[in-house]
This record gives C-alpha cells, sequence and structure tokens, in this order.
C-alpha cells in the first residue's frame, strides 16, 4: 500500500492564519502522521504555538500513536493554574502504509472525515457544548443571555449558538479526555472549524467525490470553497488529505 498526503491553508479576516498543517513519515517504518492544530486567538505568540503543536503532534503521532501525539502537544499549552497560556484544538490521524488502517484522535472542534466510496462520514464527534446539549439537552433548552429575557428555545436551536463553544482544547486535554479510534476508510479528510463550520456538509462532500483520486486538489478546493459568514468574517480554513492506495 502507498500513502498520498497533501495539505492545503487559507487565511481568513483575521491578520494571522492561527491554523497549522503538518504531515511527517517516520524513516524506515510504514507510518504517516497528519496533524492538524487550530490556535485560540489570532497573534503572533498563538501563531507559534500552534505551528509547533502541530509539529509536535505529527513526530509523536508517527512514533507512538495518534493519542499520544494530541498529549504531547498539550504540553505545550500546559501551565500552572491561573496563569493564562497560548492554546488550541487539534487531530492527529496516522496511517500504516502495511494495513491501510488510520488511528486518529482528537480535541475541540477539529474533525475527520472518511470517504466510503459513496458518502462522506465524519469520524470525529465534536468536543462542544452544541454537540453536549444535542446529546443530553433533552427537547428544549432555556438561554441566559445578558441584557435579554430569559428565552427557551428547541434544543437544537440552542445548539446551533453554541456550537462554536468548545468543551475541550489542548490545554485541558488529558488521557480521559482525548477520544481515539482506528478507521479503515481508503481515503481520510481533516478540517479545522474555518472548513466545516462555514461550509455546508452536501458541499464538501461534492467536492471530494469530483476529487477523490487528486489528494492536492482536493485540499485546495476545500479550503477555497470556505465562505465568509453574514458579516463577512471568514475563519481561517485548513484541510489534510490522506489517499491510501493498493
Amino acid at each position: 500500500m502507498t500513502v498520498i498526503t497533501a495539505t492545503a491553508t487559507r487565511k481568513g479576516t483575521r491578520p494571522h492564519n492561527a491554523d497549522t498543517v503538518t504531515v511527517h513519515r517516520l524513516p524506515g517504518t510504514p507510518m504517516v502522521a497528519a496533524a492538524l492544530v487550530d490556535g485560540i486567538g489570532n497573534t503572533d505568540d498563538v501563531v507559534e504555538f500552534s505551528r509547533t503543536a502541530a509539529q509536535i503532534a505529527a513526530r509523536v503521532g508517527a512514533r507512538r500513536g495518534a493519542l499520544l501525539g494530541v498529549l504531547a502537544a498539550a504540553e505545550m499549552a500546559a501551565a500552572p493554574p491561573g496563569v493564562q497560556v497560548e492554546d488550541g484544538v487539534a487531530v492527529v490521524a496516522v496511517t500504516s502504509e502495511e494495513s491501510g488502517t488510520t488511528s486518529i484522535a482528537w480535541t475541540g472542534d477539529s474533525r475527520v472525515y472518511g470517504w466510503t466510496g459513496t458518502r462522506l462520514v465524519q469520524r470525529s464527534t465534536d468536543q462542544t457544548m452544541g454537540t453536549w446539549l444535542r446529546e443530553w439537552g433533552g427537547t428544549a433548552v432555556t438561554l441566559h443571555r445578558d441584557g435579554c429575557p430569559d428565552e427557551t428555545v428547541p434544543t437544537e436551536t440552542a445548539a446551533l449558538v453554541l456550537d462554536d463553544y468548545a468543551r475541550a482544547a489542548l490545554g485541558r486535554s488529558s488521557i480521559a479526555t482525548v477520544p481515539l479510534c482506528q478507521i479503515t476508510d481508503a481515503l481520510v479528510v481533516l478540517t479545522s472549524d474555518g472548513v466545516h463550520g462555514q461550509m455546508p456538509h452536501d458541499t464538501l462532500e461534492a467536492l471530494v467525490r469530483a476529487h477523490e483520486t487528486d489528494p492536492q486538489a482536493l485540499a485546495d478546493a476545500i479550503v477555497a470553497a470556505a465562505r465568509a459568514d453574514a458579516t463577512g468574517y471568514r475563519d481561517d480554513a485548513t484541510a489534510a488529505v490522506i489517499r491510501i492506495t493498493t
């Protein structure tokens, strides 16, 4: 088997691109790791954090697996209680050219998708308040907003409001909070929320269907397709594509 990888990133409307994506092949082994880190904030320090954390996640991931790749990057965000340091969310995918399987681990709302040949399936679960509400919120939720009267709305309405609020990040990661699983898709796509948060799933699926045999064309098309919201804001958009061929 052969693993072909491609990456692409596009700066949003803020001054810096705080996303980083890195691929690392461990020489002498069949292991190929891709790591995507979405830094929280938009400063020079956040950009440096994102770049360093992604390198650590990919290099450790190729050697020790996806879970330990995330946890190694999490050490970059470690700090004593009450001390604020740079942080971010991350996803790591490690593919074996021997078995064709991919291990994935993540924290926050960066995503992993798998292409079945006919459908694009989200293989990760967003660690956000919106996702938590969908799972545990019942049928209705009361929203408390400063300066506004309380409002009871359907759970999905509240979840859409809270999808941007991460419940986890590298700085709050531990072996108990970072999900890990194995997938067998021959095409794997990693995205930052600047992609999947600003593009309908059907659009992303159509791009994968159109470019499934060309990873670089797919990665480029994905980041180019992310659109600004109603206010004109566009987040940094980043993608990695892993294609396994026989």
